[in-house]
Parts: structure tokens; sequence; C-alpha cells
């Protein structure tokens, strides 16, 4: 999935960019991840999610978020709830490449996290997760809000981007600019 990213990039004339996957598993050694400590400038991170934001593209994505099942209990129909499950399933995964990703930026540096998704469990809620750990607290991140970007950052009190196919014509679409504080 990285490697669709080459062609954007060659396209828009940038030469600069490295990208690489970035365990997930806080518990396992990442020597990538560990040789690149705070080098970076810029680090996106483009969230696994629930795809709740490509629905308008991919409107039979709908069906896996319930379906009828039986239970065991004289064959009476119950809503199964899957897209439930797999976003439990996601958010921990989410928070933790967040963090791990956080440690690749420098002081001074942005890191931006984006996800095709309209669910504030996923977006919103992890930032804000995110600046209330240790890590988040330690290093000094803020929200970094652009002032100069195409569409105004407007959700959460102006502190995050959200498109949406209603307002916008896109998919649904978030992003949150943090900045690592400089150290002195």
């Amino acid at each position: 999935r990285l490697e669709r990213g080459r062609p954007r990039c060659a396209k828009a004339g940038v030469n600069n960019v490295q990208r690489q996957t970035v365990q997930a598993d806080m518990t396992r050694k990442d020597k990538w991840c560990k040789r690149r400590n705070r080098t970076f400038d810029r680090v996106l991170v483009d969230a696994p999610c629930s795809g709740v934001g490509s629905w308008r593209r991919k409107p039979d994505a709908r069906r896996t978020w319930g379906s009828v099942g039986y239970n065991n209990e004289g064959g009476n129909k119950r809503n199964v709830d899957k897209g439930l499950d797999r976003l439990k399933s996601l958010l921990p995964l989410q928070q933790s490449i967040l963090r791990r990703a956080a440690r690749l930026v420098k002081p001074g540096g942005r890191l931006v996290y984006v996800t095709c998704s309209l669910l504030p469990e996923e977006n919103e809620h992890q930032v804000e997760e995110f600046l209330k750990c240790e890590e988040g607290k330690m290093s000094g991140w803020r929200l970094d809000v652009p002032t100069d970007f195409v569409v105004p950052f407007e959700a959460g009190n102006g502190n995050y981007l959200r498109l949406t196919p209603a307002q916008h014509g896109t998919d649904g679409f978030f992003a949150a600019v943090l900045r690592r504080q400089e150290e002195h």
C-alpha cells in the first residue's frame, strides 16, 4: 500500500520522502524506529481505520458493520455487530502506531495523524488520548493547526480537519497536525 505513494510523490515533485511501515506492537523492538528516533521533520501516520469515510465510494462496505445472526437459545435472531468488534480492535492499534510514530519526530517537528473515518473514537479521541499520555506530555506535544491550508480546520473547535461527503463532495477524511516542543 505504501508503494502507491511513490508515483504521487514523483508527480508532485517531492523526492525526500521515506515510506516505512511502523510496527504497532510496542512490546517488540523496532530497530528501524530506534535508529531514527527524533530525526524526522514530518511524520505522516495514515492509521488503519474502520474505513467509514469511504462508504460513499464503497456502499457495500456498510454491510460489514451489522448483520443478522442467530443466538444459541432457540434460534432467535439477534444483531451481530462486526463493525463495532473491528473498531474495538483497531483503537488500541491506532494508539500504539501513533505513539511509536511520535518517537520519530524531532523537536519542533510535526506529526500528522490521518484516517479515512468520520468516527470521533478513531480521530479526535485518539489524538486527545495521545496528548494526555505520559509520552505526549513529556515531549510537549500540542495541536498545531495550519492557518494557510486550502480547507479550514473546523472540527473540534477548529483544531482538526474533517472532510465529509455532504460538505466537501469527497470521502470522509480526518487529519490532525501536532507539533513536538522545541528543546531549549
